[in-house]
């Protein structure tokens, strides 16, 4: 428990949390652009009578999307952990917390269905 009673302790959790949204959007959007990018190479190839195949890039990217959504849904986990911590003096009054947690778990649940996305069609 935090004997600061300051609210920036709440705001740099909040912060931090913010933080994470952007490490697991950008894992995200480094799945996608390698996932597409397999595609496209595949496409370019000269033998186009071959059926289009999951490759290694398939799989890396979606371990990229995946480990996107992962890190998103943890730090929520965590963000919450702190905000359990936190005296009610430490949270300004009025001051939502749901934002950012229900901003992060958007984007966990879009990453697992852009996970989806990529089962379902090549």
């Amino acid at each position: 428990m935090s004997d600061l009673n300051d609210p920036r302790v709440f705001f740099a959790a909040e912060r931090t949390l913010l933080a994470w949204n952007r490490t697991s959007l950008a894992l995200m959007a480094f799945g996608f652009v390698i996932e597409r990018f397999g595609l496209f190479v595949t496409i370019l190839m000269p033998k186009h009578e071959l059926a289009l195949q999951r490759g290694i890039s398939f799989w890396v990217g979606l371990a990229f999307v995946l480990l996107g959504a992962a890190v998103a849904a943890f730090s929520t986990m965590q963000f919450r952990t702190v905000l359990r911590t936190l005296k009610p003096i430490e949270i300004p009054e009025g001051y939502r917390v749901s934002p950012g947690i229900i901003t992060n778990l958007t984007v966990a649940l879009l990453g697992i269905a852009l996970s989806g996305y990529f089962f379902m069609g090549i």
